[in-house]
């Protein structure tokens, strides 16, 4: 499916189930399923069940880097990593992350963040890259450029670098998005030809 060889992906599944092959080995994937796909890499997907399948097909270029190696392909699930806790906020504010934040291979991470109810982010943060949310589970409210805005479940947001943002959990259950932002690489500069 992947066309461009410089082209990294990440696939996340969020309802149904699917086989995914990379380099000839298949792995069943199911809901909260995660492969992550770098460049250069063969692989296919298909539906073997009969209901559908929605996941989510992250790509993009990937950054070289001169003497970092390239991460190798991986497939794991949502249940099978433990999310962190994020310091001072007692288990209410969380992160699953399917890849070591110090490992400099990659240049991309795809995380799922958890609040439970009550849970927050006090302050307004922002970050020099962009990034996207999608919304796997519960409502809150978001903090978005000095406008409040409510998201639920199947939402998505792109924000851009520098958005003043925050947020607040006020469901009466988790309220879980997942989060995708680059990482590890200094912005590209645009320059005029």
């Amino acid at each position: 499916p992947e066309l461009d060889a410089k082209a990294e992906a990440v696939l996340f599944v969020v309802e149904g189930e699917m086989d995914v092959t990379i380099e000839g080995e298949t792995h069943h994937m199911e809901a909260g399923g995660y492969a992550f796909l770098p460049p250069g890499c063969k692989w296919t997907l298909k539906n073997n069940s009969d209901t559908h399948v929605k996941f989510h097909w992250i790509r993009k270029a990937y950054q070289y880097v001169e003497g970092i190696d390239v991460p190798e392909a991986f497939v794991t699930s949502d249940h099978e990593v433990e999310a962190i806790a994020m310091p001072d906020t007692n288990g209410v504010w969380k992160t699953t992350r399917f890849t070591e934040q110090s490992d400099m291979r990659h240049d991309m991470h795809v995380n799922i963040v958890t609040f439970e109810p009550g849970g927050v982010i006090p302050f307004d943060e922002t970050h020099v890259m962009e990034h996207g949310l999608y919304v796997l589970e519960g409502k809150a409210v978001y903090h978005l450029n000095a406008e409040w805005v409510e998201v639920e479940a199947g939402d998505f947001m792109w924000l851009r670098a520098f958005c003043p943002q925050s947020c607040y959990a006020g469901g009466p259950g988790p309220f879980r998005y997942l989060l995708y932002k680059d990482v590890n690489r200094h912005m590209p500069f645009i320059r005029p030809e």
